[in-house]
């Protein structure tokens, strides 16, 4: 059970649902510092915090708009 507090995790195939990103552009951007970075669960798996993958999300400039052109 979870609460209104508790962050939901995303495994990766949902980060990518989400993001629109493949697999390799997703680790990628993690090790620039340019996407948040997953969370050990245990030594084979991985999970994003929802809040953080939604902050990036919202953080990407609109298209067309004019810090496409920079």
């Amino acid at each position: 059970m979870t609460t209104e507090s508790t962050p939901r995790l995303l495994r990766l195939r949902e980060v990518e649902t989400l993001t629109g990103l493949r697999r390799s552009a997703i680790y990628a951007a993690a090790r620039r510092g340019q996407f948040p970075k997953p969370r050990k669960l245990t030594a084979v798996a991985s999970a994003w915090l929802e809040p953080e993958v939604r902050a990036w999300i919202e953080s990407r400039p609109l298209a067309g708009s004019s810090q496409d052109a920079a």
